[in-house]
């Protein structure tokens, strides 16, 4: 299996470089840089550059506005956006929704809902969790009963992240509660505007009230607004989350997390604020962390690899998320160990400048932040069983 990159490639890479020299604004770079938090602005503006110049959503089908990419142009591009401190686009609509509408969607909803959602003309929030069903999301218990032309909605989702922003929610909901619990799932589309539907904003501890708790009451959502067929949402929901793993271990954002906690080891040094035991100590960590990313990169350009030859890996998805999502929390650990005492007065995130050493106070809140990476897309805890079933049936 050949995992060095082709002179187009390396091309490609060059063409992808230059235009986030050219277009990704200093602010926005400035703002991640520094890690402040984003706000809806920030993500929409950014995502309008991309989609202008053809690649928000460049996994999507070429039909649907996508990109002929290669997998391994695609894992560049995931790569160079990270290393140039570039936002992330809406996952829920990039990820998510976007994949689900191009693969079963009907016409309609495709022409309603595909560009709006590249652009982020409409965005989504992911309406999966619920209180006794998060990674145990098929014992979920939002009913929604069919009457007429809607189905009538009834539950509750929790951990819904930026609902108050949303303009329209994916969900998972209850049609059948008479077989097993992953039959009768039934995956509808929900205008946020519809009466009945009511957002309660819960406050993390690093300051952020991104998270909701969304309450159902009566709530009616046209039968045209379901995705395939009634009571087999658990297949979409899987395939939805196989997108969502399959770029969760960020390595491209791992790398430019541990060069600038390099860069901030060697300014703290030179400075003298940390001996040179602790520089010693420090270091060992770092080198640590890098063998791990480098053993991490070439796992996941060996499922790179396995893609573009039509192929792919068992449980792929699982393991890059499992170890991933791991580096990422011991990569602020790090950083809230050379913040030391300067990190820990958390300051208010409707501040846009944290002076001239924003890292230092960004680190505690973001090492708090980082805690739910292994808890989203599927628990760690859940993923290292579909691994450990994987491997006993080889």
């Amino acid at each position: 299996m050949n995992l060095d990159f082709t002179p187009e490639d390396l091309a490609f890479r060059e063409d992808v470089r230059a235009f986030l020299k050219a277009s990704l604004p200093d602010d926005l770079r400035a703002k991640m840089i520094n890690r402040d938090h984003l706000g809806k602005a920030d993500i929409v503006r950014w995502q309008r550059i991309l989609n202008a110049r053809g690649w928000a959503v460049p996994a999507w089908p070429v039909d649907d506005g996508g990109q002929p990419w290669s997998p391994t142009q695609r894992y560049i591009f995931q790569e160079e956006m990270a290393l140039a401190h570039a936002p992330e686009g809406s996952p829920f609509n990039v990820n998510m929704i976007g994949p689900i509408l191009c693969k079963f969607g009907t016409d309609a909803q495709k022409a309603k809902f595909l560009a709006a959602t590249a652009n982020i003309d409409i965005w989504w929030c992911q309406g999966f969790s619920e209180p006794g069903a998060g990674s145990d999301l098929a014992a979920l218990k939002t009913s929604a009963v069919r009457d007429g032309d809607d189905y009538v909605l009834n539950g509750q989702k929790i951990w819904t992240t930026q609902a108050q922003h949303a303009d329209w929610m994916f969900a998972l909901v209850r049609t059948d509660a008479s077989g097993r619990k992953q039959q009768g799932i039934t995956f509808l589309l929900l205008d946020m505007k519809t009466p009945g539907i009511t957002i309660r904003p819960i406050p993390s501890i690093d300051g952020i009230s991104d998270l909701n708790e969304v309450f159902f009451d009566d709530v009616r959502v046209p039968v045209g607004n379901r995705i395939g067929e009634e009571g087999r949402g658990w297949d979409y929901a899987k395939h939805l989350l196989g997108h969502e793993r399959s770029g969760i271990a960020r390595i491209g954002l791992s790398k430019e997390r541990l060069a600038q906690l390099r860069h901030l080891e060697g300014e703290l040094g030179g400075s003298g604020r940390i001996d040179e035991r602790e520089r010693a100590r420090l270091r060992r960590k770092l080198a640590e962390v890098e063998v791990e990313l480098r053993a991490l990169e070439l796992t996941q350009l060996r499922v790179v690899a396995a893609d573009a030859q039509g192929g792919g890996a068992n449980s792929a998805a699982s393991i890059l998320k499992v170890k991933g999502t791991e580096l990422q929390q011991r990569m602020t650990e790090l950083v809230a160990e050379l913040a030391g005492p300067a990190g820990i007065a958390t300051p208010s995130h409707d501040a846009t400048d944290h002076g001239d050493h924003g890292w230092e106070a960004a680190a505690t809140p973001y090492y708090f932040t980082m805690r739910k990476v292994s808890i989203f897309g599927g628990s760690n805890e859940i993923q290292k069983n579909i691994i450990a079933k994987t491997i006993l049936r080889l």
